[in-house]
């Protein structure tokens, strides 16, 4: 009984810690900066708001709030502990990471690095042990990389739940440039979660045993660590689901890997290196199968010869209520032959009160939808089309930066049209006389 009050006692003392470090709450701030810039590339690119940003915080903060109680859980029954100097020393390497890429904002990249810097140190036990730097040097040698690499893979398991819960309803439609020329359709699915850990403090320290058998040790004692994880993906070959499920499948059998190798070197200490490597340069190779599975697939999201593919829809809005989705191909409209994107306008319009509409699913049937069209409902009823193969404004295929997202540049581009003996062309076709002025070149990303 005592144990358990001890236990709870502290647990208060790192509530309240994490309340006052600076941590927990430059996370919060990050994730919301990050989605008022997807509200501002949803604004450029579809002219409306897809995704509210408050909304998108909010349930960022419940829902890594909720998975981080119950990886912390999970955490201490296993007897997963860390120095409290150890955290100091995560952030600063996960912030140093963050400058590179927003994607490397992440455990596993934080303690594969940190393990591999043990390691380093190892061959040099009396190097810097004095002042802030010698504190920093003496929380690395202590910390135990094989939990902390177990911790890892259970934040990816948590990681690909999230993938999978909520991965779909964060897709962000875009315009990209294609490989000839042509723009087509795509999705980016980004999403970042604070998660609020609890971990235990390392036995031997003047801290009491735990009342029960760990399987990694631990004390009695809880210090907070407060973390972000996320994924980034970017797809022009699958919906959102798909998509979701696909990189969600692939999470679980990273964190199962990694989490098997990490208990593995939790026995026998010579597999650090090796589970540290792992975490690394398997996430990375992730994302590297990931984009090179882009690149060799062929654009989904482009136009048929007859109708108009639908890339989003927009929540709340007509074509979500007749039950329109995205993948599917609006054939008609007022039995009106769609072959361009002017003739839905001026089809609509054919009945301003009234719309009839006949669409194709993804499995390549027909059904026919009507409603009233009521004033203030979307021009296009919510429905935002794949792009004309000439679209004026596309996105970068690549991912966020961290300066980028604070900046709140949406990182899209204008396309120029210059005049030809063909009529209009997009700024990639060169110009017809070499006495004209070069329109050719693209403008720079746009804040």
């Amino acid at each position: 009984m005592n144990d358990m009050l001890e236990l709870l006692t502290s647990l208060g003392t790192a509530v309240i810690h994490l309340l006052i470090q600076p941590y927990y709450y430059i996370a919060l701030i990050f994730i919301a900066l990050y989605y008022r810039r997807q509200v501002a590339l949803e604004r450029k690119l579809i002219h409306v708001k897809q995704h509210s940003w408050g909304a998108e915080t909010w349930r960022t903060i419940w829902s890594g709030l909720m998975m981080g109680l119950l990886v912390s859980l999970a955490a201490v029954a296993l007897g997963i502990s860390l120095p409290p100097d150890a955290v100091i020393c995560i952030w600063i390497v996960s912030l140093i990471l963050m400058l590179f890429r927003v994607r490397y904002l992440c455990f596993a990249y934080s303690i594969g690095l940190l393990g591999i810097m043990q390691f380093i140190f190892s061959f040099f036990p009396d190097a810097l042990q004095d002042g802030t730097a010698g504190r920093l040097v003496t929380a690395l040698r202590e910390m135990d990389i094989p939990a902390l690499l177990v911790l890892a893979a259970l934040l990816h398991l948590a990681e690909a739940l999230l993938a999978r819960w909520q991965g779909a309803r964060l897709a962000t439609p875009l315009f990209l440039a294609g490989k000839r020329g042509k723009v087509v359709g795509g999705y980016q699915l980004e999403a970042f979660w604070p998660l609020p850990l609890f971990l235990l403090i390392p036995s031997g320290t003047g801290i009491s045993d735990l009342p029960w058998q760990p399987l990694l040790g631990g004390g009695l004692g809880l210090v907070s660590l407060p973390v972000i994880i996320g994924f980034s993906e970017m797809t022009q070959s699958l919906l959102p689901g798909r998509k979701a499920a696909r990189t969600a499948g692939r999470l679980l059998a990273y964190s199962t890997l990694l989490l098997g190798v990490s208990l593995l070197a939790a026995w026998w200490s010579p597999l650090t290196l090796v589970a540290a490597l792992l975490a690394l340069l398997l996430h990375e190779g992730l994302s590297w199968y990931s984009a090179l599975e882009e690149r060799s697939t062929s654009p989904s999201f482009v136009h048929p010869p007859v109708g108009r593919k639908v890339l989003a829809v927009l929540p709340g809005s007509p074509a979500q209520e007749l039950g329109i989705l995205p993948g599917e191909v609006l054939l008609k409209v007022n039995g009106v032959l769609l072959t361009d994107a002017a003739q839905l306008h001026e089809a609509l319009r054919m009945n301003p009160a009234y719309c009839k509409l006949e669409v194709q699913n993804r499995e390549g049937e027909s059904k026919y939808l009507q409603r009233p069209i009521y004033d203030g409902d979307h021009h296009q009823l919510g429905m935002i089309l794949v792009p004309e193969p000439d679209e004026a404004v596309t996105a970068e295929a690549k991912p966020s930066s961290i300066f980028g997202i604070i900046g709140m540049k949406t990182g899209t581009r204008t396309r120029r049209r210059t005049l030809s003996a063909g009529g209009l062309q997009r700024a990639n076709s060169a110009p017809s006389q070499p006495s004209q002025p070069d329109l050719t070149k693209q403008e720079p990303a746009e804040g």
